[in-house]
């Protein structure tokens, strides 16, 4: 470890502030009001919002829009939360949540319940389900592995049972009605906002609170632990407990807005990275300017998916499409480490 990189961690921030950028976000969700198949002028919509407009534009604002806006938002923020959380355990800028095989069994269990034809609701639960078992799944199998290294053991299992849920889902793909259910699998696992009503977003907002809540309080021990197990175990830190508290927390978080959204990629991996290019990679600020970041990202995502073209373009096609060029361009620069 280089010298100076405590300093790092824990030097004081420069622009942009958590201010300006909650800001920006709270301009952005207002103007994503303003669009859409009903367009609103920006008096319109806040009338609406605010119940002095007419009885269509109130529908229009707080039927279909505000909870929509509402969910990117909370997608956004958690996703790239989790992926803040993930990248400063396994001390990987390169790391998403996907790692550990949340998104994948998260998949598995609401495509399994289209395939049931469950009713949405009963299809979030399976997908939260799965996403919290697939973890539980790795957590057990890495935990039996003896004398390997405990961060590299939960990555390689985490690949393995990402890629049996993978096969699953595929299994259970073939097996759907071409006609009913495997359009709606397939919509589902690209991930979109279409649907959602307040009704999805209201009982995912706690589970994200409560797995933040943990993110929060621990920042300065996510800090220690990301100067390698050595360094936090000198500091007093219990590296295994710590790591066990944010793999769980991380998880409920990415579970929670999968069952809402459907698996939406690389949003944990690439705002993750640009928080830490703008603030650093002390946790304290990195989480905060993570999720300012992630809802704003996702907003503007959502807002250009239902409307750059008539039929609405599924929201991973647009984030794999901004996230795989800037993979690969970081890729392409060779950088090592946090910096």
């Amino acid at each position: 470890m280089e010298r100076g990189t405590t300093a790092q961690l824990t030097a004081a921030p420069a622009l942009p502030t958590t201010a300006a950028l909650a800001l920006g976000v709270a301009a952005m969700a207002v103007a994503a009001l303003t669009v859409g198949a009903y367009p609103l002028s920006l008096g319109e919509a806040l009338a609406a919002l605010f119940g002095w407009g007419d009885a269509r534009a109130a529908t229009v604002v707080w039927g279909v829009r505000v909870p929509r806006v509402a969910a990117a938002l909370l997608v956004g923020a958690a996703l790239a939360a989790a992926g803040a959380a993930y990248q400063a355990l396994f001390r990987n800028p390169l790391v998403s949540p996907d790692i550990l095989g949340v998104s994948a069994g998260a998949g598995l269990g609401a495509v399994l319940g289209i395939f049931l034809s469950l009713p949405v609701a009963a299809i979030q639960l399976f997908a939260f389900a799965g996403g919290l078992g697939a973890v539980a799944l790795v957590g057990l199998v890495a935990g039996s592995v003896r004398n390997a290294d405990p961060t590299l053991a939960l990555v390689l299992t985490g690949v393995v049972v990402g890629a049996l849920a993978g096969a699953a889902t595929s299994l259970l793909k073939v097996l759907a009605d071409p006609y009913d259910q495997l359009p709606a699998i397939t919509f589902w696992l690209l991930g979109s906002l279409a649907s959602v009503t307040q009704a999805d977003v209201a009982p995912a907002l706690p589970a994200v609170a409560l797995g933040l809540v943990p993110l929060i309080l621990l920042r300065w021990r996510i800090n220690v632990l990301s100067l390698g197990d050595e360094e936090a175990r000198a500091l007093g830190v219990e590296a295994g407990r710590l790591r066990l508290t944010v793999v769980a927390a991380a998880t409920l978080i990415t579970a929670s807005v999968v069952a809402v959204a459907g698996v939406v990629g690389w949003v944990g991996l690439v705002i993750p990275h640009i928080a830490r290019m703008l603030v650093g990679p002390g946790f304290s600020r990195l989480l905060p300017t993570s999720c300012l970041l992630g809802a704003g990202y996702l907003l503007a995502v959502d807002t250009l998916a239902r409307t750059v073209a008539r039929v609405e373009v599924p929201l991973g096609i647009l984030t794999a499409a901004v996230g795989a060029p800037f993979f690969i361009w970081l890729l392409a620069r060779g950088r090592r480490g946090w910096s």
